[in-house]
């Protein structure tokens, strides 16, 4: 999905495959500074941005990016015969000349070292608050848990919350995990958790962790998450008692889909 200035652009697609680019909606919306919002699907989409980008350079109007979701975050680095698709990706952007861009939730700060002229903005951390109040969190007994130290530095300015951080081995490859300890003291009591993370696809991680925290006392568990992946409907995070509810945005997801999954709409922040 593409928005220009608000407005979705609309696009259809010729029999081989080609994409047919309504000019008509383009040129009703254009102003002298543009605000395109980029929410990836697949691809495609890709190369619906550089041709919008380009109707825009011809017409001399300048314009910023909003990127719902940084498509290939996860290969942020090589690792054996990996290939570093965050890297191409984020040239393929660099290259449409954008005036700046704004990246939500980035899953590392790779996404922002490879893109030109770019900040981050972190709904997840806005919204912690509001999902916290809703729950019933209490911050002298609860805690909130990272799967991993990059989460936590991701969400470090968090704060008045007690902590506890995974430590897990996962095959970069494959996605598998292999292992997943837990980092920190927690009090003889039961006690609430909000996991926090930037994404969700099908829930291994976040499965593998509720496991680990019911086993030490928490109950009940729930996942905060600025992004999530239809594939969570594939996996079992929506049919166990593992995790009691999930809070995500809509920067991927269009709808819920489960009772289970509660959605924020972010609009173009």
């Amino acid at each position: 999905m593409i928005q220009l200035n608000g407005v979705e652009l609309a696009f259809r697609t010729f029999p081989n495959g080609e994409t047919l680019v309504d000019g008509e909606s383009i040129s009703a919306n254009i102003q002298d500074l543009n605000a395109i919002s980029f929410k990836y699907e697949n691809d495609s989409d890709l190369i619906k941005l550089m041709f919008v980008k380009s109707v825009l350079d011809e017409r001399d109007k300048p314009a910023s990016l909003l990127i719902y979701y940084m498509p290939y975050s996860r290969m942020d680095r090589v690792e054996g015969a990996s290939v570093f698709t965050l890297k191409y990706a984020a040239n393929l952007i660099n290259s449409l000349q954008f005036k700046d861009v704004t990246v939500i939730e980035p899953h590392s700060d790779v996404t922002l070292a490879l893109l030109n002229r770019s900040k981050a903005k972190y709904p997840t951390v806005e919204l912690l608050e509001q999902v916290a109040d809703e729950v019933g969190f209490d911050r002298d007994t609860d805690y909130l848990f990272f799967p991993d130290a990059g989460a936590q530095k991701r969400y470090s300015k968090v704060k008045g919350y007690k902590q506890l951080v995974g430590f897990k081995s996962r095959d970069f490859q494959t996605g598998d995990i292999q292992s997943l300890d837990i980092v920190g003291t927690v009090p003889a009591e039961p006690f609430k958790v909000i996991i926090v993370d930037d994404l969700c696809s099908y829930g291994g991680t976040f499965i593998r962790s509720a496991e680990k925290l019911r086993e030490i006392g928490a109950s009940p568990v729930y996942l905060l998450v600025g992004h999530c992946e239809k594939s969570i409907h594939q996996g079992t995070i929506l049919t166990t008692d593992l995790i009691d509810k999930v809070f995500t945005t809509n920067t991927i997801l269009d709808q819920a889909g489960h009772d289970k999954i509660q959605l924020f709409e972010i609009g173009g922040f």
